[in-house]
């Protein structure tokens, strides 16, 4: 009798930086052809290396517009908003606002942990295996996966959840 084959997929946080850059520089041409901001300082600075993204302007109302624009551009490109973890507000100089976000791209330790006790609570037959920066969960049904993965996208979770390898 021939053994029934297990199933995979695995559970991580990548973010496409293309796509994040590509949102980026839409973003700042939208901010420079608007008219309310026509003037003002306003400045979308992406830092890959320290993994930030840092919002300058005159106010927090031209912030929040601009952030607004970024997530719109992001949404379009399929860059999840939950990659934009904001770290802080504060003054900067000429009285201007500044925004720093950290650029979320790894699922982080409590949370790895929280993922793994959601997936043993659906009392399914599939085993969830943390291997560093990703999660591997494998099962012999099809379905049992693929109610993990519905169950998964119901949480409201720091990382933005992406599903890949699935065999």
């Amino acid at each position: 009798m021939a053994k029934s084959k297990e199933h995979t997929f695995d559970i991580s946080a990548k973010l496409d930086m293309q796509e994040m850059k590509n949102a980026v520089i839409q973003s700042q041409k939208e901010v420079d052809n608007r008219y309310d901001f026509k003037g003002a300082t306003k400045t979308i600075d992406l830092s890959e290396g320290s993994k930030t993204l840092t919002l300058l302007s005159d106010s927090d109302q031209k912030v929040d517009a601009m952030k607004d624009i970024l997530i719109s551009k992001m949404n379009k490109r399929g860059v999840s908003i939950n990659s934009l973890e904001e770290l802080k507000a504060e003054d900067a100089s000429g009285g201007k606002r500044k925004f720093t976000y950290k650029i979320v791209d790894t699922i982080e330790k409590d949370e790895a942990k929280t993922i793994q006790t959601e997936i043993k609570q659906l009392k399914l037959k599939v085993t969830a295996v943390n291997q560093g920066d990703e999660i591997r969960v494998s099962g012999k049904n099809l379905d049992d996966l693929q109610k993990v993965m519905k169950h998964l996208k119901s949480l409201e979770l720091k990382a933005p959840l992406v599903f890949d390898n699935f065999r």
